[in-house]
């Protein structure tokens, strides 16, 4: 009886936690197998198997969470866990099997799986990247906050940048400002510490004029990386934030031109005058930039492709100039780790009233079902989508199911695509207001795969002040802007304007 109990307690103190058969390497080097041990366990005796192999732990004792490996050197790129070396073979399948940790032939615990993804590890209820972090919600009270809108007021953006005296670490998904390349080469020059992350797999291609850039910043003596390859952990590093000592820019522009420049999209952002929310995104970034599939800007800069664009030199009015308050509280989301349920919980929660303005949604998707479920709990819904071209037809399926849906069910609930006519040249927000009171600026874009495969990062705004000045920029959006001339036109019409001043009297001119 003694015996069958201490062996039952043995059983019970270690589990398999996670397999990884497919570690994206020549003949899968740096398998491993995840084992939580409950207590301190001397594993002599011990043995992870599957129906064709097996592989002993060691003759000593092993506790907390390890990764067991037959080739320890590699699985240590592969895993942020404590890696112990495996006497032995073991040859997990990729096309799945059941895996085994047994004592002295007697079974403790067993995981099966299927079809192993490269580079992801199974947990038993899902397939997660390599690497992929697991980041807590972290919020922060009575927070100085800058709240600003593009293309109205390009400064905030810069400003953040050029502040910095000790750290300086700007994550982008690409990278072509002029200004911005500058003031971080000045200030790696100061012996500021200046890191750099973009996306190296960008959609099309990356603009021209990044491959300079990066190469800029490389010799000014900034640490650059690009994620790319085929251990990335994310479909696309999407964020776009900036960290500047113990403040924070969290914006949904691009640093481009268009973007941060203010010479074309509209978009919002914030900067966070906090050390909590500093130090979060800046663990975020040391995460991001310290795994495999972000590699330094030397080694990839021979196969980095770039493509030719039009350069963004238009000039917009600043109707919208930054606001500043102290906010009540912040919140910092991140994809894919806690944005999906970050925005859920926060649409579920609107009581009054819901703003969302977005480049596209998705018409049967999550979140725009989740618009729908505000409107009919009374919530008065408005969303705002792109009109360009390339968003039109996906936009206009969606609002056409939001406003039958409130036609049908008799909801508070309306959407239509902007019309931006001269204050901007596309929406390029991300974003959403709740109440008048909680804002929602960031990288997201409202849609399942940006959300659950995609580094994304989010800020939730808790304060009024900043809550009314998105809700005034959205309201102005959603009535769409007065006409004015491209600067240079105005000669050319003098003489049909003498000639039809009662025409012209239709259009409202801004300069």
């Amino acid at each position: 009886m003694l015996v069958r109990l201490a062996v039952a307690a043995l059983l019970a103190s270690a589990t398999i936690a996670a397999v990884a058969p497919n570690p994206a390497s020549d003949g899968d080097a740096g398998e491993f197998v995840v084992v939580e041990f409950a207590e301190p366990t001397n594993t002599t005796g011990w043995t992870v198997g599957d129906d064709h192999s097996e592989a002993a732990l060691p003759n000593r004792t092993l506790s907390g969470t390890v990764a067991l490996s037959t080739e320890p050197t590699a699985a240590r790129n592969r895993t942020e866990h404590r890696v112990v070396g495996l006497s032995g073979d073991l040859s997990l399948s990729n096309a799945g099997e059941r895996v085994e940790l047994r004592t002295n032939g007697e079974t403790v615990d067993a995981m099966a799986y299927e079809d192993a993804p490269t580079a992801e590890r199974w947990d038993g209820e899902s397939w997660t990247p390599l690497g992929a972090t697991d980041f807590p919600v972290v919020a922060a009270e009575n927070v100085s906050v800058s709240a600003f809108a593009l293309p109205d007021d390009a400064g905030p953006p810069l400003d953040v940048v050029e502040s910095a005296d000790g750290r300086l670490y700007l994550a982008g998904y690409t990278f072509t400002s002029a200004r911005v390349t500058s003031a971080l080469a000045d200030a790696a020059s100061e012996g500021v510490d200046v890191r750099v992350l973009v996306e190296g797999g960008v959609a099309g291609g990356a603009p021209s004029p990044e491959a300079e850039r990066l190469g800029a910043l490389q010799e000014a003596g900034a640490d650059v990386h690009v994620v790319d390859g085929e251990r990335a952990r994310y479909s696309f590093h999407h964020a776009k934030y900036a960290v500047a000592d113990d403040r924070t820019v969290v914006l949904s522009e691009n640093w481009k031109s268009s973007g941060t420049g203010g010479h074309g999209n509209r978009g919002w952002g914030v900067v966070v005058d906090d050390p909590t929310v500093a130090d979060h995104l800046a663990d975020v970034f040391c995460a991001d930039t310290g795994w495999p599939d972000a590699k330094p800007w030397r080694a990839v800069r021979g196969n980095f492709t770039t493509v030719d664009g039009a350069p963004a030199n238009d000039s917009y009015p600043n109707r919208f100039p930054p606001v500043e308050t102290r906010a009540e509280g912040v919140e910092v989301l991140l994809a894919p780790d806690n944005a999906r349920e970050g925005v859920r919980e926060l649409v579920g929660s609107a009581d009054e009233s819901l703003l969302v303005e977005q480049p596209r949604l998705d018409a049967q998707g999550a979140f725009a079902n989740w618009t729908i479920d505000a409107a009919r709990r009374g919530v008065r819904v408005r969303v705002l989508l792109s009109g360009k071209w390339y968003n039109e037809a996906e936009n206009r399926n969606t609002t056409d199911r939001l406003n039958r849906v409130a036609a049908a069910e008799n909801l508070d609930l309306e959407a239509k695509l902007v019309e931006p006519r001269s204050r901007f040249e596309k929406v390029h927000v991300k974003g959403a207001v709740v109440d008048g009171e909680r804002a929602v600026v960031g990288s997201l874009n409202w849609n399942d795969h940006a959300a659950t495969e995609n580094r994304e990062v989010v800020v939730v705004v808790n304060d009024p002040t900043v809550g009314d000045y998105y809700r005034r920029a959205f309201r102005a959006d959603w009535r769409g802007g007065a006409w004015r001339l491209p600067v240079g036109v105005g000669a050319a019409v003098t003489a049909a304007a003498l000639v039809g001043v009662a025409a012209a009297s239709r259009f409202e001119f801004e300069g």
